[in-house]
């Protein structure tokens, strides 16, 4: 049996019936040897455990886990010693809680750890499930402002290798779960609406939806807030959205991840697949395509030469989608924020959009210049070649105005975007006004929410205004 009482609890609500207040009561059963995180007792019972639920081989289940139209409820169960590890395992790389940045940044090279946890979901438990903070300046941003709502990263079967009857197991067909914390955003909508929009665009881009996590880490249940599930690209998005998972994944981050001529390093393309592989023969050559001297003295050849390698359909669609949006942190301001896979059906490495959550607005990040990327263009330089050269061929520039103009068609037409912020804000609503304290998400108003509403409206239809005059 689990270490608690289980209980009928309702996972999901929807926007007839969340105004009904869910309280889970854990009774604590046998709680100093089961909550420990000691390996002393690895043969416990795994009672709720099904294929369907538990199991690596169903495929994975999109209606249960991302729903659209409802918002899911886990509950986390954190035994003390382990959130202990956890607070001192960031107070070593963050500095204190709560005391504002240390001296010398904030961004460490190691991950926060993992722990075990006990996870629960529509009266079913799953075991021992690695959880971790997760993030980077919003990780940053939480811990220093002392505020518990920060990202968190989940893996169902982290912890197999101490706890054999739980090897492979998943959520619905899910290894691994990202949630934001929707930190910086009024609407609490961005990373997930973003998200959507290029997908519908035809950009690789990860599945979302809107959860309701409560956290027991020794103090009773309570209420962390409203986060997005992001799939996990490494996971499930490689999987599904292309024609098979066995390729090359690569997480690009730091100077290298700008592709300038002579900037390649390993470090900067890290590998999620294929790790063990020092092969980085296809990143190597993009880096030869996209700089050879045929871009100045035959375009054709070398389009040619870089299709070859490299989806530009891909990327085209992505920069129109990212730019017509409006998202401030991503290529072409900040070293990072896609992945690169090589889809083996086309033996071409291919763009995957990641990271959402300031999207959708135009305004400067935090009062420094980080601002979107102009629908123009016009002030990227060489430091950022994937966009400028691509800009500086005549049929790549005609190709990525297309994409513009089918941005504004389709995908971010305006009574669609409205009605779609509109039904969102709905069903997110009764997790912002909530009828008591411990059901309201800890960091956001009603009011702050409404005026994230309106923003986003606002911004919809002023993009279109800029988009079209920059068409004509």
């Amino acid at each position: 049996m689990s270490n608690y009482d289980k209980m009928d609890k309702s996972s999901t609500y929807n926007h007839k019936n969340s105004f009904f207040i869910l309280i889970s009561v854990f009774l604590l059963v046998g709680c100093e040897d089961q909550r420990s995180e000691d390996i002393d007792d690895p043969n416990f019972a795994i009672p709720d455990w099904t294929d369907e639920t538990h199991g690596n081989k169903a495929d994975p289940n999109y209606t249960v886990v991302f729903p659209q139209d409802e918002v899911n409820r886990i509950d986390i169960v954190i035994s003390e010693k382990n959130w202990e590890k956890m607070i001192v395992d960031m107070t070593e790389k963050y500095g204190p809680f709560g005391q504002g940045r240390p001296p010398g940044g904030n961004s460490p090279g190691d991950k926060p750890i993992f722990v075990p946890c006990d996870y629960f979901f529509n009266g079913k438990q799953w075991y021992k499930v690695g959880i971790r903070f997760k993030g980077n300046s919003t990780l940053g941003f939480a811990w220093h402002r002392g505020k518990w709502k920060i990202p968190l990263k989940l893996d169902f079967d982290e912890f197999e290798d101490d706890y054999p009857q739980i090897d492979n197991q998943r959520f619905f067909g899910f290894k691994q779960l990202s949630m934001s914390s929707n930190a910086m955003d009024k609407s609490l909508l961005r990373e997930k609406v973003a998200a959507d929009i290029l997908r519908e665009a035809g950009v690789p881009a990860a599945h979302t939806a809107f959860y309701a996590v409560y956290i027991d880490h020794g103090d009773g249940s309570q209420f962390w807030g409203l986060y997005t599930a992001v799939e996990v690209v490494d996971d499930t998005v490689i999987e599904t959205q292309f024609s098979d998972d066995n390729g090359n994944l690569y997480k690009p981050e730091g100077p290298g991840a700008t592709f300038t001529k002579g900037s390649f390093s390993q470090t900067s393309f890290v590998k999620k697949t294929n790790e063990d592989d020092s092969d980085w023969a296809d990143i190597l050559a993009m880096y030869d395509a996209l700089h050879s001297n045929l871009r100045h003295t035959n375009s054709s050849a070398w389009r040619t030469g870089l299709e070859a390698v490299f989806n530009t359909d891909i990327f085209l669609k992505w920069l129109a989608t990212n730019t017509t949006i409006q998202n401030w942190d991503s290529y072409g301001k900040m070293t990072q924020n896609y992945y690169l896979y090589n889809d083996s059906e086309l033996s071409k490495l291919t763009w995957i959009t990641w990271d959402h959550n300031e999207a959708l607005w135009g305004g400067e990040m935090y009062g420094n210049m980080r601002k979107p990327l102009s629908i123009h263009l016009n002030e990227v330089d060489d430091r950022w070649p994937l966009i400028r050269f691509l800009m500086d061929d005549g049929m790549y520039e005609n190709q990525y105005k297309t994409n513009v103009q089918s941005i504004l068609d389709g995908p971010f037409g305006i009574e669609k975007m409205v009605d779609i912020y509109r039904t969102f804000h709905e069903l997110i609503q009764p997790f912002v006004e909530g009828t008591k304290d411990e059901n309201r998400d800890p960091e956001i108003s009603p009011f702050i929410l409404d005026q994230g509403l309106n923003e986003l409206i606002n911004h919809v239809q002023s993009r279109h205004n800029v988009v079209k005059e920059y068409l004509k």
